[in-house]
């Protein structure tokens, strides 16, 4: 069809009702003509998307997730996937198509690069943990349909139980030695970190899972099978459980309470100086893990200095510590949350009204949604979190007093009035928005350094217009998030060199940023869960960074408008920010990237306060 008859076909149902009919206000969200034909097109969107579709397709069909098979095949996945990559012709593609080419091969190596490094954390865990690949097989000889024998796997099941339990047997007290007994020397345990029990734990209660699964199966269906492998799988079961509580209890130091409430000793598993690296250079970002610490230490002194401003304002002179105090008491009262939020959201709207720095189609304002946190999620996300809908973190009935009232004071107002907007629009729901309408093929290249950077620069970006955080207690609450972004990146890579402990993070959060220790508990508790990448933390504040030297480049040179080089950066698609700086100077590209990029010598100087 001739593309003008086929945007005329997909209008038609808009215009079919004629002149007179009712204009329903639906229509005021369809984008013109001219916005539905693409103006970039890469010829790889179609091969990224197949990949895509391929790897959900395996991690389907290898859900025995870290077994020997699901290792192998992943590996000859990755490995053919760059083979095919080689015979493409990369001079003969588009700019956009190189960009692809890029993305996915330096995609491709992270993943070989992660199965290197879960391949010596595994080895860390194996003395703990003999009989894992074993169990884990059975799910994968379930998954290629093999005839079993019910009697086999029943000794296999018996093999596992007693191996697990004379495993926990060795990290229990010894029991008192009687007769015969008395003089025979006892096995010792497996000399490992609590790090590494904690690791296995977690493993162990996957394993446990994947097995239960796999006896499901069987289990009625067969009846030989449940004949024969009823009582040692039950036994196996028992064992795992309560071989897992015994590691966390007696190796991790984790009381029965702490287990079930997501509490006590935070453990984190530190990836090294060697896993950074590799990291960043998947992020495309040439500096040492002691640079970025240097340039977050250089945004916190100039936050610092703002936030002394603002207490001087307050009348509480340099003493920033008692001014935020009295900020974080202007709570709202319980029940009133949702509504200081819902006022924040329309306020940023309002103010985005008022200038020309990006698209913010009608439809992104009318869809996002409104949820409330649960007690056990606050207890690592502290704060609300956004995107689709944004999610209120607020007291629950359930909470202690204690509990509420730091929720409280840490959601006020004026920290509220700084990250709506980056959970919403323009920040992680526009983000969403576009994902899906433009280049959507690049969402297997998402990486925190475009998601969240992204919605950490808007935060930089208002803070530069001098408008939008006027009062010294909003401009307070803007700086306490200025300020945890460049802690984020101090304790996280810190704690990856293996020079900070998850307890000194939390103390650092509360005297260098003024956390409720709650929060900074349930701060550090999500940053190294084991839910979020290594870099993930660092990301808010490194990410906006990039995007405001590329602002500088862009923007302040006039060589793009605010809008251009907003709608760009969202349109294109995610990747790493050094990625988005080639595809929008049309940069010349090799196969192996772009090149590095240096970002911190082009930054523009942060913007002290002043009204304007």
């Amino acid at each position: 069809m001739h593309r003008t008859l086929l945007i005329a076909a997909l209008l038609a149902p808009t215009i079919a009702g004629g002149q007179d009919a009712p204009k329903p206000v639906i229509l005021e969200s369809v984008p013109r003509a001219n916005a539905l034909v693409s103006k970039t097109a890469s010829e790889l969107a179609l091969a990224v998307d197949r990949y895509a579709s391929d790897q959900t397709a395996l991690n389907r069909r290898y859900d025995a997730n870290e077994s020997p098979a699901q290792r192998q095949r992943m590996r000859e996945f990755y490995n053919a996937w760059r083979t095919r990559l080689t015979e493409v012709d990369f001079d003969k593609l588009s700019h956009e198509g190189r960009v692809d080419y890029v993305l996915i091969d330096n995609y491709l190596i992270h993943q070989n690069a992660l199965l290197d490094r879960d391949h010596k954390l595994r080895a860390e865990a194996a003395p703990l943990l003999p009989f894992q690949d074993r169990l884990l097989s059975l799910q994968d000889s379930r998954r290629d349909l093999k005839s079993i024998d019910q009697a086999a796997l029943a000794r296999v099941l018996a093999d596992a139980a007693r191996q697990v339990d004379s495993l926990r047997a060795l990290f229990e007290p010894a029991p008192v030695a009687r007769g015969a007994d008395s003089g025979r020397a006892r096995a010792t345990p497996p000399k490992v970190t609590r790090t590494v029990a904690n690791r296995a734990a977690d493993d162990l209660d996957a394993v446990r899972r994947i097995m239960q699964g796999w006896y499901r199966f069987y289990d009625g269906y067969d009846p030989l099978f449940s004949w024969w492998t009823r009582d040692p799988f039950r036994k196996l079961d028992s064992a795992m459980v309560r071989y897992g509580r015994t590691l966390r209890e007696r190796v991790v130091g984790l009381r029965p309470q702490d287990i079930a409430q997501n509490t006590g000793p935070i453990i984190g598993d530190p990836i090294g100086a060697d896993g950074l690296k590799e990291d960043l250079r998947f992020e495309m970002i040439p500096y040492a893990p002691e640079e970025l610490i240097a340039i977050a230490e250089k945004e916190y002194a100039f936050s610092l200095s703002e936030v002394k401003k603002a207490s001087r304002d307050m009348g509480f002179g340099d003493n920033w510590k008692a001014a935020m105090e009295k900020v974080k008491d202007t709570y709202v009262e319980p029940g009133k949350q949702p509504d200081m939020i819902r006022d924040l959201a329309r306020q940023a709207d309002e103010f985005f009204d008022q200038h020309d720095w990006v698209t913010i189609p009608p439809l992104a304002r009318e869809d996002w949604r409104m949820e409330m946190m649960a007690a056990e999620r606050q207890r690592v996300s502290p704060f609300f979190l956004g995107g689709e809908s944004i999610i209120v973190s607020y007291p629950t009935a359930e909470m202690t007093d204690e509990e509420k009232l730091q929720s409280m004071r840490g959601n006020n107002p004026h920290f509220s009035h700084a990250t709506v907007f980056h959970e919403l629009n323009p920040g992680h729901h526009l983000q969403g928005f576009m994902q899906q309408r433009y280049n959507s093929h690049r969402g297997l290249f998402r990486t925190p350094f475009w998601g969240e950077g992204n919605a950490l620069y808007w935060e930089m970006f208002l803070w530069d217009t001098g408008k939008f955080h006027v009062s010294p207690e909003d401009r307070i609450g803007a700086l306490f998030w200025r300020m945890h972004r460049s802690a984020r990146i101090i304790f996280s890579l810190n704690f990856h060199l293996g020079k900070m402990t998850p307890e000194q993070a939390v103390q650092f959060l509360v005297d260098t940023v003024g956390f409720e220790r709650a929060n900074a508990d349930g701060e550090v508790r999500r940053s190294f869960g084991g839910q979020y990448s290594p870099l993930y933390q660092a990301a808010y504040m490194l990410g906006g960074l990039q995007l405001r030297a590329l602002y500088k480049e862009l923007v302040v040179s006039k060589k793009m408008t605010d809008r251009e080089f907003h709608d760009a950066v969202l349109q294109g698609g995610a990747m790493p920010i050094t990625m988005v700086r080639a595809r929008l100077e049309n940069q010349p590209l090799t196969r192996n990237g772009a090149q590095p990029w240096r970002f911190d010598t082009q930054l523009p100087p942060p913007i002290p306060f002043t009204r304007r």
